[in-house]
């Protein structure tokens, strides 16, 4: 059986094919926010939103690992210290809730208000009240991030929320359907191993690349 490896050029063919699926009719005509969860979603963010006026923001947020284990994601927080748990990972490991919930603190203080400092000039993530969301990324190995987005989003009372990812696992997908209006997506995954593997061309985003993005008006 032929592994599903590159089945992306890049960035920019993942942008072309989710254009291809979205509605890009109610894409030009609504206020329709296109919200980032990663760096590399933040540039296809860009790349999809193209000669369009819509809005681009970075909801950041960062990992907490398992002790002892910087390679296992247990939850995540985000910028308003919303957390997302991973409760079988952490029922398995036996991992103390209040060590889950110090980490968040510490991510949120050290990295996460530092990203808004750098990025945002220290202002807040804008309301999204009202608004149509379409949360980006370009894979996502567990859906934590996603998660985490849809909880902060949510609590904003949207109008209606979106997600726009070019390959995610099938499971991934059965379990972000229910939080949101719909997935637009090119490729669902039965055996997803990590995102990077599905694009040829896999570049790296780099600081400057972000401010120049969150920087355009």
């Amino acid at each position: 059986m032929r592994e599903k490896i590159n089945l992306l050029k890049d960035n920019q063919e993942a942008a072309i094919g989710l254009r291809d699926i979205m509605p890009l009719d109610k894409f030009k005509s609504q206020d329709w926010k296109l919200v980032a969860v990663s760096r590399y979603g933040l540039d296809l963010a860009h790349k999809i939103r193209g000669r369009y006026s819509n809005k681009i923001d970075f909801l950041f947020s960062e990992p907490v690992y398992a002790p002892n284990n910087e390679e296992c994601e247990v939850a995540r927080v985000c910028e308003g210290e919303e957390i997302v748990i991973n409760e079988d990972l952490v029922e398995s490991f036996g991992i103390k809730y209040d060590y889950i919930y110090g980490e968040a603190h510490r991510k949120h203080e050290e990295k996460i208000l530092s990203y808004i400092y750098q990025y945002r000039k220290g202002k807040p993530f804008q309301s999204v009240k009202d608004q149509v969301v379409v949360l980006v990324d370009n894979g996502s190995e567990s859906g934590l991030k996603f998660m985490t987005a849809l909880k902060a989003v949510l609590a904003q009372k949207p109008k209606a929320v979106y997600i726009a990812v070019p390959v995610i696992p099938s499971d991934v997908l059965e379990l972000l359907e229910p939080f949101c209006d719909d997935i637009f997506f090119i490729y669902d995954i039965d055996d997803y191993v990590e995102t990077p593997l599905y694009y040829e061309n896999f570049e790296h985003i780099s600081e400057e690349r972000i401010e120049e993005i969150l920087g355009e008006k």
